[in-house]
């Protein structure tokens, strides 16, 4: 029996921590794990077995951190097969008939992949190519990517394993206790993406406690269609004499699982502080469950980094303004590379509040692939909307789907053979809600009946692909009802019968239907709220037409989806005040709280960087650097700061902003006198020993700058000796160190204990993965930043402490 049909009949038990366990066996600080495979065999072999004697089926070789940025390409090749054959032979000497596999363990990168950080898509899937091309040589049974916090990088590693294997695919993620990744994925957004690029099974480690994290888990087993995993923590880490321990018992956390196991979870095991003793009474506590069956939720959805949108009873706005057809303005910036138009109608199209944006650059003269991909990845760094990507080029189409953060909407594929035969196959490899068109090689039907024939042919088609039906949506063409007064009507049966009888979503570009006919909004207003009536799901529409978004506020009010018809009132009560809908709370308002704004803090909110620069340099010539920097550009930073901390913003939006104010600071710099005028406390900022992931520390950096401060960064594994050495040179009174690892804890509290002893003058503040406020107190440090914009309101509290007044 192969892993993928055990899961279906079995409850899946996997293995505990690993790190923590070598860390008592004698793992010194800064000292990398991987390479215990080759020097300390027995070792790892020792908790292997230990881990399959207490009624694991897999364990995960010590390959977390084996990749080509820490190792050679040499000896990276014999670490993996080391660690293997390490696991290979633990599970025979324990023996027994039960089954067990070994998992290729792959873990972040430690780097933030652009935009946000320096480390570029493909670099990243080359890397975790070549950790899986020697896993598969070496012969594990799956792949297990774990404790992912950024959906890209998922992206990234997934793609890897499918590119370079054919075993099957574990894929978990680490959530904060927001319920969300660093860079703000919803549980719900991790399986669209997931699933729909073809994870076997998807699911939770690290981060928290079993009880901590049945919110998410609750969330992922109400839209997963795969087996659902969880491997947490044993709770949160403290210090209790001198050594790191974990909150939760081993009898404690069997029972917290158990309640797991109950509500659906198929594979379940431990992370950081978990035992061979917590996964023995796991399994004990779970034994006579009858496993839940795995049903499929049949849910259409599409995400984005952030977030996924749900086509059910809501209809959904796609906005269609990035678009040239009929636009000179957006041809001209197509042609001119002006990707500052672009991104301004976008954020103009979010503002007026569309769930979905289509995304269309195919014009002539110009190279849609790279256009599109260079579009997509644009609009994704300052919006966190879903996208539809609009192309009738397959290479286009492709690019895009690679790049692009999140599943998609695929716009589109039709009742060709030509067509099925380009889309579907990429649909099948990078996920995406296909739109499908109702025509053939014989053209669009006159009649719905014919039209719906087409889409049962597309079903049939797609099914042969492996794609479901609940992830295509038919669109029964809207056409231009001046030329034939029949057209709307057949539309509209045609919506409804594929409703009905196929029981598809549905999509309309609607605007087609009043082409060549005068005021076309009253036209495409009234049709609109015929299409919804008849079923319709999504609607490529104009969302700057005062119509179409009356109708569609109108249609919710009367269809049971406004309670108290809220947000009709306040919609119906802005009209007198505009010619336009005052569109819903955008992230953007959001982040600042109120409407309005100036360019500027406009630009620097929505992450705008080349035009953030643009307008200071046009405001630089009536206000002074200093009138700039204090009414425009940190009162946008801090209104970003405040939605972060309220979880209305999340990282790449706050990471956007910081690089929009760097821009603008650096246009005021330039005018200044004294170009350090606006520094504030020197901060040295460090990775400590033996930790080579410096997302945090970077995005610290990035804010503290922008907040004034003079940072010098170290960089990543950083010896306590080193830091200690800048800190007397610079007399710095603030540092900032970063750990990711629980292995590299050890190093932190040595470089606190150093400063504490040779700089007492300097206030340490700490952050990372694996502290709390209760750990870092206890090792010292003067601050705990759990996040980047905590760190600077440390920093600011710090630099009040030691300069003895507000800054």
């Amino acid at each position: 029996m192969d892993i993928i049909e055990f899961l279906q009949q079995h409850t899946l038990y996997l293995d505990g921590g690993m790190g923590t366990l070598l860390q008592e066996k004698g793992l010194l600080p800064g000292e990398l794990p991987e390479r215990w495979n080759l020097i300390r065999p027995e070792v790892i072999r020792g908790i292997h077995r230990d881990y399959f004697r207490a009624g694991a089926h897999v364990v995960n070789a010590n390959t977390f951190g084996a990749n080509s940025l820490k190792f050679g390409e040499q000896e990276l090749d014999e670490i993996i097969a080391a660690a293997i054959a390490n696991a290979r032979a633990a599970a025979r000497e324990v023996g027994g008939s039960q089954p067990r596999w070994v998992a290729l363990d792959i873990g972040p990168t430690g780097r933030m992949l652009r935009p946000y950080g320096d480390l570029d898509f493909e670099d990243a899937v080359e890397i975790f190519a070549k950790t899986v091309r020697s896993g598969v040589r070496h012969g594990a049974d799956l792949i297990f990517i774990e404790t992912m916090n950024d959906s890209y990088e998922t992206k990234a590693a997934l793609l890897a394993a499918k590119e370079n294997s054919t075993l099957p695919l574990f894929v978990s993620n680490a959530f904060g206790e927001d319920g969300k990744l660093m860079t703000g994925a919803s549980p719900a957004a991790m399986v669209a993406m997931l699933e729909g690029m073809g994870a076997d099974a998807v699911g939770v480690n690290c981060s928290l406690g079993p009880r901590a994290l049945s919110g998410v888990v609750r969330e992922y087993l109400a839209h997963a269609s795969v087996p659902v995993i969880l491997k947490p923590n044993a709770g949160l880490p403290r210090v209790v004499g001198g050594k790191t321990v974990y909150d939760v018992t081993p009898d404690e956390f069997a029972a917290e699982m158990r309640e797991a196991v109950e509500l659906g979870v198929r594979a379940a095991g431990g992370c950081c502080g978990t035992t061979p003793e917590h996964i023995g009474a796991l399994v004990g506590a779970c034994e006579g469950i009858t496993p839940a069956r795995i049903t499929k939720k049949q849910i259409t959805c599409i995400s984005s980094y952030t977030h996924a949108v749900v086509l059910d009873r809501e209809p959904i706005l796609i906005g269609e303004r990035i678009n040239p057809t009929g636009k000179r303005r957006f041809k001209e910036a197509l042609l001119a590379h002006d990707m500052d138009h672009i991104l301004k109608e976008g954020v103009a199209e979010e503002e007026r509040g569309v769930h979905v944006l289509d995304v269309n650059v195919g014009l002539p003269g110009i190279d849609e692939p790279s256009m599109l991909s260079e579009a997509v990845c644009a609009l994704q760094a300052i919006l966190d909307l879903p996208l539809q990507i609009d192309t009738s080029d397959p290479a286009a189409m492709e690019r895009a789907l690679r790049r692009y953060n999140g599943k998609a909407m695929i716009n589109s594929v039709s009742g060709k053979r030509e067509s099925m035969d380009a889309v579907f196959p990429l649909a099948k490899k990078y996920g995406g809600v296909v739109v499908a068109l109702t025509l053939d090689e014989q053209g669009i039907p006159v009649l719905a009946e014919d039209r719906v024939a087409i889409a049962r042919r597309i079903l049939a088609e797609a099914e042969r692909y492996g794609i479901d039906k609940k992830d295509l949506v038919f669109d029964p063409l809207a056409l231009t009802v001046s030329a034939d007064h029949t057209a709307a009507r057949e539309t509209l049966r045609a919506l409804s019968m594929i409703r009905r009888e196929l029981g598809c979503h549905t999509s309309l570009g609607v605007s087609n239907v009043s082409f060549g006919l005068p005021q076309r909004d009253l036209v495409n207003s009234t049709f609109f709220a015929l299409a919804l009536a008849n079923g319709l799901s999504a609607a490529i529409m104009n969302p700057h037409s005062a119509e179409m978004m009356s109708t569609y506020a109108a249609y919710r009010a009367l269809a049971g989806l406004d309670e108290r018809c809220a947000a009709y009132i306040d919609y119906a009560s802005a009209l007198p005040c505009s010619a336009y809908a005052e569109p819903p709370t955008s992230g953007a308002s959001r982040a600042q709280g109120r409407e309005g704004g100036s360019e500027l803090q406009t630009a620097v909110i929505r992450g705008m960087r080349e035009r953030a620069a643009a307008l200071t340099a046009e405001l630089i010539s009536t206000c002074s650097p200093l009138e700039i920097i204090e009414r425009e550009i940190v009162p946008a930073l801090d209104a970003v700061g405040v939605g972060f901390e309220k979880k209305t913003v999340y990282l790449p939006q706050l990471l956007m902003s910081a690089e929009a104010a760097g821009a603008a600071f650096e246009v005021v710099r330039g005018h200044m006198k004294n170009r350090h005028a606006t520094d504030r406390s020197a901060v040295v900022i460090a990775t400590v020993k033996g930790d080579i992931h410096d997302i945090g520390k970077n995005i610290v950096k990035l804010l503290l700058e922008n907040y004034g401060f003079a940072v010098t960064d170290l960089g990543r594994d950083v010896p306590p000796e080193r830091v200690v050495e800048e800190v007397l040179r610079l007399h710095a009174p603030i540092v900032g160190l970063s750990a990711l690892m629980t292995t590299t804890v050890p190093s932190m509290e040595e470089t606190v204990r150093l400063l504490r002893e040779h700089a007492p003058f300097c206030r340490v503040m700490v952050g990372g993965a694996v502290l709390t406020a209760e750990y870092a107190e206890a090792m010292g440090a003067h601050a705990y930043a759990k996040d980047a914009m905590e760190a600077v309101r440390c920093a600011e509290r710090l630099e009040r402490e030691y300069t003895g007044h507000p800054r």
